[in-house]
């Protein structure tokens, strides 16, 4: 049995814990992932397993690689200047499927904002599974990103599915939520906001 495959399974599992609303003791490396003391900066936002944790001091974010529906690859660099919702999800996790059409609002709304919502499909058919999904949930807003390797979930840690990690305009991680959640509720909105206005602006493109 492969790597790739022991760890789609072990997120699985995860993931129907999340689901039952177990409590995930954090592993090693946690103080990296997360502090559990959420930053005064941050409104609060939960979703179905918890808040959001928002980071005391960002840390840059893994580098990882996508490819597009064009197959076209790409990399959080694509995005610089942006804040980011970076989602991890698949087809066969019902939360993600709960949470999908929230992130195509999210994006409808965000889009003109300065910030991007990037969910990444960690479904090991890519396309042949991502497009009818699409079509089935009428996800018009958001863009496919596809990842049938896994190694973007492995480079983040990602403990479960689906998991929200929001990057700054710098590449930083600011915090990250496991679980399903309504990403264009107005608290929602009212964290993203405040996480981009705090960052220093873009440089102006010449």
């Amino acid at each position: 049995m492969t790597t790739y495959i022991k760890t789609m399974l072990k997120d699985r599992r995860t993931m129907l814990a999340l689901g039952a609303g177990a409590t995930l003791a954090l592993g090693a490396g946690g103080s990296r992932i997360f502090g559990f003391a959420a930053a005064a900066r941050a409104p609060q936002f939960r979703g179905a397993m918890g808040p959001f944790q928002t980071l005391d001091r960002p840390v840059p974010a893994p580098a990882i690689a996508f490819k597009d529906a064009e197959d076209e690859a790409h990399t959080l660099a694509d995005f610089k200047g942006r804040l980011v919702v970076l989602n991890f999800w698949a087809t066969w996790c019902a939360p993600c499927v709960e949470e999908m059409p929230s992130l195509d609002r999210l994006q409808a709304t965000v889009v003109d904002e300065g910030m991007a919502v990037v969910a990444i499909s960690l479904d090991r058919a890519g396309m042949r599974q991502v497009a009818p999904f699409f079509a089935m949930h009428d996800l018009r807003k958001l863009p496919v990103y596809l990842d049938p390797t896994g190694a973007s979930m492995r480079a983040f840690k990602i403990r479960g599915l689906p998991t929200t990690i929001v990057i700054d305009a710098e590449g930083r991680e600011t915090g990250r939520l496991e679980g399903a959640a309504t990403w264009d509720s107005k608290e929602a909105l009212a964290l993203l906001r405040a996480l981009r206005g705090e960052l220093p602006a873009a440089p102006t493109r010449t």
